[in-house]
This record gives C-alpha cells, structure tokens and sequence, in this order.
C-alpha cells in the first residue's frame, strides 16, 4: 500500500487553521482509498525540526568518516527526515502564507531534507517525480490581476524550489480569503472565501482520490 508523507505547519490547531482544515479532508479521502496504509505525519508547530545548523550543512559535503562528531549527530537528524521524504509514494504539504511567506518551520524542514546530489538537482534521487499537493491558504487573495499579485511568495517560492530542485510534481490547492470573516472590512468577500474555502475542500478530495487510484494502478 501506498505510503502518505503529511506535513502541517499552521500554528493554529484543528479547525482554526485554514490549511490544517484542507489538508485533513485531503487525508480523510486518502485513508478512505488506503486503510491499511501508512501516514507519516509532522505537525511542525508541535514539534519542530532543528533549523538548520553550520554541522549539519557541511556535512552534506563531506564523506561520513571525516565528520566530526558534531556534524555526524546533526546529519543524523537531517537523515531521518530525508528518509520520510523518500519513502513517501506522495506528499502533503500545508503552508499557510505568513508575512507573504511560508512559516519558518516550514523553511527548517524545507532546508533539512533538500540535500545536493542526494534529493536534490540528481538524477539518482528516489524522491523524483512524487507527487506533492500544496495547500497554500492565505487570508486575502494574491492571484494574478489583484493589487497583491506581487506579494505572492508562497507559491513562487515552493514550486521553484519542489519542482525545480527536488523534481517533484508539485500542484497547489489554495483556499484564500481567510481573513474575511473576521475582518469587518473584508465582509463583502465573505461570499468569495465561502467559495474558495468549498473549492478547496472539492479538490482535495478529489485530488486525494485521483493520487491513490493512480498509485494502486
């Protein structure tokens, strides 16, 4: 069966969370298809993984039997995550937008698990190809012809560095507008986040679906 790698980085928990929200019912729908399946789960705002560190950089430099010990406990912790990612048939990913970017927990796992010549700009690389689904919720909109259009770089940023550098095969859900109920003076867009957020919960589930049939193919 197939193996789920889910990576929540949200601070707000459960239904608070406007990612964690999509990315539940994009799980639920995976389940459904595989229930004797595995998640591997990180919820990077309740534990998260070490930024990265000057030991744990080199490291990915340098053969393993001249590490020092220092480096070789840092890699160690870079490995684990690695191996997450490469034994994932598909990746989940929630990355809300904070201050026009990505949460910094996500970054530490980002920089932790893209190593060179490993996952990364390889030809050899065992996570080449995975299909990874983004759920970039964001509170206002920053889609092609709004005023913020050049503020977005949540997308910008994760399709350069999954597709480009790991070769995954990225494809983003992005509910926006989250702000508007609870922002008098976005009230008028309650009707168009409703909208986002019930299109959001669609694809997820559909995408969800269309993963796991083409995996059991």
């Amino acid at each position: 069966m197939a193996t789920l790698l889910h990576i929540d980085s949200s601070v707000f928990p459960g239904s608070a969370s406007a990612s964690r929200v999509v990315t539940d019912a994009f799980r639920k729908a995976w389940e459904e298809q595989h229930p004797d399946g595995t998640v591997i789960y990180r919820d990077l705002a309740a534990n998260p993984v070490p930024h990265i560190t000057a030991d744990a950089h080199t490291a990915g430099f340098a053969a393993p039997d001249t590490h020092t010990p220092e480096q070789a406990a840092a890699f160690a912790d870079r490995v684990r995550l690695i191996e997450e990612l490469e034994q994932a048939d598909a990746i989940l990913i929630g990355a809300p937008m904070y201050n026009f970017a990505i949460p910094s927990t996500l970054k530490a796992w980002l920089d932790n698990v893209v190593l060179m010549g490993r996952t990364a700009m390889a030809e050899e690389s065992k996570v080449k190809g995975t299909p990874v689904t983004v759920v970039a919720s964001r509170g206002g909109s920053y889609a092609p012809g709004t005023p913020r259009e050049g503020y977005e770089y949540v997308q910008n940023y994760l399709e350069a560095l999954l597709r480009d550098m790991l070769a995954l095969d990225v494809d983003f859900i992005v509910p926006e507008l989250t702000m508007a109920p609870h922002n008098p003076a976005m009230s008028e867009l309650v009707p168009l986040f409703e909208a986002s957020r019930s299109k959001a919960l669609d694809d997820a589930a559909a995408k969800a679906k269309e993963l796991a049939e083409r995996l059991a193919a």
